[in-house]
């Protein structure tokens, strides 16, 4: 697939594109929070990577076996399936406050 040869050349119209456009503290600032915040989940995948990788390499899991390295809330971690660690309500505080309430709407359906 060509790469879009139009890909930044030509600045945002919008009201917070144009705040940055004339704001270059704010935009500075903003860059270097952004730079904080991203390369934090890259070094948290990076680490899990490299936990697979070595865990492939013990015989603990094998390619393409469906399994994830998960995190328990002590920090540990092991191999778990990829559909079971999607945000489990039960290991983390934030796991739990992003499933929402979902499940109680599907509890008042089922009584009725």
């Amino acid at each position: 697939m060509a790469r879009n040869k139009l890909a930044g050349t030509t600045k945002g119209n919008g009201k917070t594109a144009l705040y940055y456009q004339n704001n270059p503290e704010a935009r500075a600032k903003k860059d270097a929070y952004n730079k904080d915040y991203n390369s934090k989940n890259v070094k948290k995948r990076t680490v899990l990577s490299k936990l697979r990788r070595q865990a492939i390499k013990k015989g603990i899991v094998k390619r393409y076996d469906g399994k994830d390295i998960s995190h328990r809330a002590d920090g540990s971690t092991f191999a778990e399936d990829q559909s079971k660690n999607r945000g489990n309500g039960s290991r983390t505080a934030g796991d739990r406050a992003a499933r929402g309430r979902k499940n109680l709407f599907k509890a008042k359906k089922n009584k009725k």
